[in-house]
């Protein structure tokens, strides 16, 4: 038998955790990825969220925008918690950004700067079709933490009122610290860079990191809401997840529900007591206890 090499076995972590995507994703032709964009949209109209007639009650006078997450995109991220909140009388909408050349299925891999562009325009189309003054934010993993960009260096906090994130990588992730390994495999964190640049930008410490953080974690104005899971295994230690700062709350989710055992993923697409939570964010004049029996509500 041979000896069990940890090197090995930490590459194979990292080609799988940072490279699958952007090593094996087959190019598709332009008109395939037109036909998945306008499919997605039609079913999230379908849906009843991204209907750009929808006009904000007095009882919820803010549009919801979605910020999706890495890997993910406008509708599958949101097939549960979209429909949760327009039953609760929002308008909801959802955007997709941070595509790579023809990859159109798999979003949030570009630099996370121009992803915030991308936002910025977003929520300025939606603030003219609805004509809220401001927009509330509610974003899973990268999509919980990208709009900080914006709202700190792109004036998005004069059309924000609330960023509620879910388990965001806020100050980066180590990923179980495994991105601890990269320096030792020359080459890797410059292929992961120019390959899928999203993913190098949240790695704990990078310089987008920095940058983002530097000088406080929040913005004056902007309310801040970060939900996070013990189980996380993405963005990790799950305690980086939280923000310091006024005018913001730190929930883990275990100490709303001990018996919630949603991982990253889960957090964020299915899990109806972290949903819960996010109602109360939006509305916390009418907020009522989150509990384990909120996935009945």
């Amino acid at each position: 038998m041979l000896p069990w090499n940890p090197w090995k076995h930490a590459a194979r972590a990292l080609s799988v955790l940072f490279l699958t995507a952007a090593a094996t994703l087959a190019p598709t032709a332009a008109a395939s990825a037109q036909a998945e964009t306008a499919t997605a949209s039609a079913t999230a109209t379908s849906r009843g969220w991204n209907d750009f007639s929808c006009k904000p009650s007095a009882a919820h006078p803010r549009p919801v925008v979605l910020v999706h997450g890495t890997f993910g995109n406008s509708v599958d991220n949101w097939l549960v918690l979209a429909p949760y909140l327009v039953n609760r009388g929002y308008c909801v909408f959802s955007l997709d950004y941070g595509q790579l050349p023809n990859v159109p299925f798999f979003h949030g891999l570009g630099p996370i700067e121009k992803s915030a562009e991308q936002l910025d325009a977003y929520v300025d189309r939606v603030l003219a079709a609805t004509g809220a003054p401001e927009a509330d934010l509610v974003g899973h993993s990268q999509g919980g933490m990208m709009p900080r960009w914006y709202l700190k260096f792109l004036g998005g906090a004069e059309k924000v009122n609330a960023l509620v994130g879910i388990a965001p990588d806020n100050h980066g992730t180590t990923l179980l610290g495994l991105t601890k390994l990269l320096p030792h495999f020359p080459g890797a964190e410059d292929l992961i860079s120019a390959t899928t640049p999203g993913l190098a930008d949240q790695i704990a410490g990078s310089p987008f990191m920095t940058k983002l953080n530097e000088g406080g974690d929040t913005v004056a104005g902007v309310r801040y809401h970060v939900i996070a899971t013990r189980y996380d295994e993405v963005v990790t230690p799950y305690r980086s997840q939280f923000l310091s700062g006024p005018n913001v709350t730190n929930v883990l989710i275990q100490d709303k529900c001990a018996l919630d055992l949603s991982e990253h993923v889960a957090i964020g697409t299915v899990d109806r007591v972290t949903f819960h939570e996010v109602a109360n964010a939006l509305d916390p004049a009418r907020a009522t206890p989150t509990t384990c029996l909120s996935v009945i509500g």
